[in-house]
């Protein structure tokens, strides 16, 4: 007997030491803002709960039973009772502990302290014990079964009694005070956790208390223990096995979490039969509990319910499992007298079902009541500051050192260095701190002489903008004048002095134009109305002495390098003098001097007369904004008389296609305006789009040539007078920016998107330039291509950038933006460089470097620049050019077919191979690939993606691939995703491939485990 209790009571302590095993785990795997409030509900809900069980909970559970629902006896529990019973009870009031702190990891990092300690009481005090007189009331006295013992139900050691219990109330717990914020934000990723280790090490704690958990429930030590510790043993294991492989074989990386959260559910999931199981079943118990927990946590990602430490899937989902698992792995000599597997079956069925409904019904009610009278969340604020310091008050390493630094900041006191604490990550970082403060006091004195060359320059800067004969004038966001040169103290009748750090809208701009001004300003002139950047914007401003004049403004950015400032430069002209001479032609002709079509001038006033009377006859005025496409290369290769021929044949089409009382006027250069108004709709105008563009498709003969005329249209409507006319126009001259972008030759309606579209490009172009700045933001991933063999014989460098606010933007949509803000050859050097520069490091590292293959833009082969700096980037980094290849696309050669030729050319001469990308998809012309220096046709992925399942695909490749083995070019098929692909592929002849079927896109320090076993010839110069 003292054998027993001796054993119960070493288990008990065991036990004891999951507590520990517990706070390590949470506090591991929370940030370390919420460490401390972690670890105190973790000691606070051990203490509520040996409190509560000792007064009553224990008697609850054990005492003489009501119906076998709960017992009435045995309160204040010690005084009188045996040694064993108290090593009994002491065991128990482990089991108690530890159903209590199974919540706390759900609903971590966002749970009051007080909230937390009232759930825990309610679940101590009415639930667990209730729960636990049902099925284990007889194991301290055998006349005293619960009302489930006495049907057969089986839980040797609480996979449902404490694990289900604790996730039931962990699950209506998460329910109601919902995700930690930022949770199921996707452009954001919360830490799995703060310290990794520690976690592991509760992790192997709980591990090693749980032998006593399911040891001592065998309440004596007896010949079936060592079978019991080995089956927890093998479960736990074969569970972590479970979890971690699934992750790895779906994500293709190692998630130190996932084995943490499988040995715990093979744990939980062996609780309830280890001791009538062998340990084959044991160890598939575990496994299907590792499964159970891995699509549990998708579940719960899908469902939205934030479960901070995996407390449902591992403890309910794996706590129902192993349940369930009794009746379909207990040796049938070890079930109840009578019982089948099938009958055992659906007692276990009741029994989860009854206790599920029960804990989850009266912990949501209540847990539901107590939050409407005191929230259980903290506030937003408190959240986003850390439980440590909002619930407790107390401070950490980290948030000391902010505190110093920021003193420093507020006094401006740089020379006081902070406090370093030693022997820890952030002395490390103090240390860090300090040595950065020293570096910029000498950057600072260097920095002394570099301003004095700076006002030099600054001095020069100034007398060119002193003689400017334009008014220049300098501008914050809030729209303070920060520069106001001798030409606007002219032209506005006022001293610098007099207005710098004033509004220059309160200012000089009318006060009925103020608030479009004032919008356009903080859209940094980039909205559909008001003052645009970069464009000639007409509007009337006030001089000092209150005279109203007109003026014309063009805003451009005030940019310092690549970075954009938050400051706008106005060049301010006034146009009093040009109006007055207008108005004087206006009586004299309204005709554009070349093509006979009214001017600017008058339709603009026919605009405003157009647009006022739509107020009364409820008529509809409609703009089309014409640009024609590619203009000024007809003008640079044939001339300009040869463009005025083209003006004045595009003025006659205009004017055979639209009606006769409609204005066509030529706005400037290849731009034309017409206006249409009457009761039109969208689908009206749309008409009128496609037909003026069906007469600009028609081939015009210019200089010996037929040529035709692609036009881009812009349309913007107004439908009453509460649109000014430039606004009207600005809109559609954004539609008709839209047309370019949309491929040209095309028309668009202007909706209020394009002109967030508008400013959104602004911000992202500027990120760009900002990038630039940085060494880190431009990435570079690497795709390995491979032979008919499946052996890597090259690879491509595929480029990656991350945003400056931390998300990563695709290719896809940084490519075209840098094309357009002229960027992308800045970019592509940047790329090759980085690109040479690991050639060269795995060179110097003996590793076998396979060549690799770089797109490369139509700008960047047209650009002079092209040729000398490849040739520069190859001797700084002594490289062959046979470790190069450039990717070019089919449609570079549309235009300066001569100047590619020489250019590839030259490239091929250094060696560097070329090879067409995506063929078969635009130009595809036998006459270019029979003068183009090629050496690689590359086949495009949508005829790759059904080439061995659709007959017309599965041609088109094959016909690539003769054709490229017939002029002796080299194929390779990229988006090779399956087997039937490949094969198909293979069985034809093409000699190299790309795709996830062989490896997706890879860090250079992941790939390097693959070039070793490249062969040497590979290597380029050796």
């Amino acid at each position: 007997m003292t054998l027993d209790y001796g054993w119960l009571l070493i288990s008990a302590l065991l036990v004891f030491l999951m507590q520990a095993g517990f706070l390590c785990l949470e506090t591991g795997k929370i940030r370390s803002k919420n460490s401390i409030n972690v670890a105190a509900k973790n000691l606070s809900d051990f203490i509520i709960a040996a409190i509560v069980y000792w007064m009553f909970g224990f008697g609850l559970m054990f005492g003489d039973s009501i119906w076998g629902i709960f017992g009435t006896s045995e309160h204040f529990f010690g005084a009188t009772q045996t040694p064993w019973q108290i090593s009994f009870f002491f065991f128990q009031m482990m089991f108690c502990g530890t159903a209590a702190t199974l919540m706390s990891g759900a609903v971590a990092e966002r749970m009051s302290f007080h909230g937390y300690l009232i759930i825990t009481t309610i679940l101590c005090s009415v639930i667990y014990p209730v729960v636990g007189h049902w099925v284990w009331a007889g194991a301290y006295d055998q006349g005293n079964t619960g009302w489930l013992e006495s049907i057969g139900f089986i839980d040797f050691a609480g996979s449902t009694v404490v694990h289900s219990v604790g996730g039931w109330i962990a699950l209506a717990a998460t329910i109601i005070i919902g995700p930690r914020l930022g949770r199921f934000d996707k452009s954001r990723r919360l830490p799995v956790g703060n310290n990794l280790p520690m976690a592991v090490l509760g992790t192997l704690l709980i591990w090693l208390g749980w032998f006593g958990f399911n040891g001592g429930s065998t309440l004596a030590l007896n010949e079936s223990v060592p079978a019991v510790l080995l089956n927890t043993c093998v479960a736990a294991a074969w569970g972590g096995l479970a979890a971690s492989g699934l992750f790895v074989i779906r994500h293709r990386y190692v998630e130190v979490t996932y084995i943490l959260n499988g040995v715990i559910a093979g744990l939980v999931s062996i609780t309830a039969s280890a001791h009538m199981v062998s340990p084959l079943s044991a160890a598939l118990i575990g496994f299907v509990g590792g499964i159970i927990l891995y699509v549990g946590n998708w579940l719960m990602d899908k469902w939205r319910v934030d479960d901070v430490l995996s407390v449902v899937p591992a403890h309910l989902f794996a706590g129902i499992w192993g349940t369930l698992a009794v009746a379909l792995f207990a040796r049938t000599d070890s079930l109840p007298e009578s019982a089948t597997h099938w009958s055992q079956f659906q007692v276990q069925i009741l029994g989860v079902v009854v206790i599920g409904l029960f804990s989850f019904g009266i912990s949501f009610a209540f847990i539901s009541f107590i939050n409407r009278l005191t929230p259980l969340r903290v506030s937003n604020k408190n959240e986003m500051l850390g439980m440590n310091i909002s619930e407790h008050r107390a401070s950490t390493e980290l948030i000391d050192l902010l505190s110093s630094m920021k003193t420093q900041e507020d006094k401006r006191d740089f020379a006081a260095k902070v406090p370093v604490e030693p022997f820890t990550e952030v002395g490390q970082i103090a240390r860090q701190y300090n040595r950065v403060i020293n570096r910029v006091k000498e950057e600072m004195h260097q920095r002394d002489q570099a301003i004095d060359n700076f006002r030099s320059s600054e001095k020069r800067k100034s007398a060119i903008l002193d003689s400017s004969m334009d008014s220049i004038i300098t501008i914050d966001l809030r729209g303070f004048v920060l520069e106001f040169n001798p030409a606007a103290e002219r032209t506005f009748g006022q001293h610098k002095n007099q207005v710098v750090g004033s509004s220059f809208i309160n200012t000089f701009v009318l006060e009925k134009d103020r608030p479009d001004v004032q919008h356009s300003l903080e859209h940094k002139f980039a909205t559909s109305s008001g003052l645009l950047i970069n464009r000639r914007n007409s509007i009337s401003l006030k001089r000092g002495g209150g005279d109203i004049f007109p003026a014309e403004i063009t805003i451009t950015s005030a940019n310092v390098g690549r970075e954009s400032m938050d400051e706008f430069t106005l060049h301010v002209r006034d146009v009093t003098r040009q109006h007055k001479l207008q108005n004087k032609l206006r009586q004299q002709a309204y005709s554009d001097p070349l093509t006979g079509l009214y001017n600017r001038a008058y339709l603009i006033e026919q605009l405003n007369r157009a647009l006022t009377a739509n107020e009364t006859s409820g008529d509809i005025t409609a703009i089309f904004f014409l640009d024609l496409d590619r203009f000024k290369k007809i003008n640079d290769t044939l001339g300009h008389k040869a463009g005025d021929e083209l003006l004045l044949e595009v003025a006659a089409r205009l004017s055979r296609v639209v009606r006769q009382n409609d204005v066509i006027a030529r706005w400037g250069g290849d731009e034309f305006v017409v206006m249409m108004r009457g009761a039109l709709t969208v689908q009206a105008t749309e008409h009128t789009a496609e037909k003026i563009l069906h007469v600009m498709r028609e081939p015009v003969a210019l200089g010996g040539r037929e040529l035709k005329i692609p036009t881009s249209i812009g349309i913007a409507l107004a439908y009453d007078s509460h649109i000014s006319a430039e606004t009207l126009i600005q809109h559609a001259d954004i539609a008709m920016y839209f047309a370019k972008k949309a491929g040209r030759d095309t028309y668009k309606v202007f909706v209020d998107e394009m002109a967030n579209t508008a400013s959104h490009q602004f911000h992202s172009e500027q990120a760009l330039r900002q990038s630039l700045n940085t060494n880190d933001a431009f990435h570079v991933v690497y795709q390995p291509k491979v032979n008919s063999e499946q052996t890597i014989i090259g690879l491509e460098a595929l480029a990656r950038w991350q945003h400056p606010d931390g998300h990563w933007i695709p290719p896809t949509e940084f490519i075209p933006l840098a094309e357009e803000a002229n960027l992308i050859i800045e970019i592509e050097e940047h790329i090759i460089e980085l690109v040479c520069r690991q050639l060269c490091e795995w060179d110097a590292q003996g590793i076998a470097t396979p060549p690799v293959a770089i797109n490369l833009s139509g700008k960047h082969l047209h650009s002079p620049h092209m040729l000398p700096f490849v040739k520069k980037i190859l001797q700084q980094y002594s490289l062959p050019g046979e470790l190069l290849e450039f990717e070019v696309t089919e449609g570079v050669f549309l235009t300066e077919m001569e100047l590619c030729i020489e250019v590839l050319t030259e490239l091929q001469k250094l060696g560097i191979c070329i090879a067409i990308d995506d063929f078969g998809t635009g130009y595809s012309s036998l006459s270019y690939l029979k003068r183009l220096p090629v050496n690689v046709l590359k086949i495009d992925r949508s005829f790759v993606d059904e080439c061995a399942t659709s007959e017309e695909d599965a041609k088109i490749c094959a016909t690539i691939i003769s054709l490229a083995q017939n002029l002796e070019l080299k194929t390779v098929a990229e988006g090779v995703e399956n087997a039937a692909q490949f094969d198909f592929l293979s069985e034809q002849g093409c000699d190299e491939f790309q795709g996830y079927y062989f490896f997706k896109p890879l860090s250079s320090t992941d790939i390097q485990s693959y070039l070793p076993t490249l062969p040497k010839a590979l290597k380029g110069s050796d």
